[in-house]
């Protein structure tokens, strides 16, 4: 199982982890290996971290609060309260170990830092009035991103996922009224 990262925020691509939430909800954290994977797969947090049973059901519910004051920030809404608790608290934990060096950035500490560094992404791109966050533009796709393209156009949480569905479903739609106009003629 492949992640992706394409919401320009970690905290919002650990939202991320659970597909079609509205319709048929997949999560890619079905167990604690998988959360395990998703963290090392991320640029910005440690290549390796152990996560027990308590740790894991911590991360979803940081995961949960995050995804909440997200749509409730698309959706121009109040925060869930609840939510602002779970986050504010993850963000109090101790934050990883980041060392420069010849070989480059190398961060490191446990999974409660991790979530600690994760819920302060989520507060600091919920807290910025700047910040232009969207729900993927595909049917289905319920993934929160932040969009820093010029004017605000973006449309889909990733062109490899979401955008190329959408323009090859396009594209089908096109041939298909193409193909049924000649054959009315």
């Amino acid at each position: 199982m492949e992640f992706a990262f394409v919401s320009g925020n970690p905290a919002l691509d650990l939202a991320g982890t659970v597909r079609s939430r509205r319709d048929e909800p997949t999560d890619l954290l079905a167990a604690p290996a998988d959360l395990a994977r998703w963290v090392a797969a991320c640029d910005e947090l440690p290549d390796r971290v152990s996560v027990d049973a308590t740790t894991f059901e911590s991360a979803l519910s940081l995961r949960e609060a995050i995804y909440q004051l997200a749509l409730d920030r698309v959706l121009d809404r109040p925060f869930d309260p609840g939510s602002l608790d779970i986050v504010n608290a993850a963000a109090a934990g101790p934050v990883p170990t980041i060392k420069l060096s010849d070989a480059g950035l190398q961060v490191s500490g446990d999974l409660v830092a991790v979530l600690s560094h994760l819920a302060r992404s989520g507060i600091a791109v919920l807290a910025a009035s700047h910040a232009c966050l969207k729900e993927c533009g595909r049917t289905g796709c319920t993934r929160i991103y932040l969009d820093r393209s010029r004017g605000a156009r973006r449309t889909w949480c990733g062109m490899d996922e979401c955008g190329n569905r959408v323009k090859a479903a396009a594209y089908r739609a096109r041939r298909r009224a193409s193909t049924t106009a000649e054959g009315a003629s």
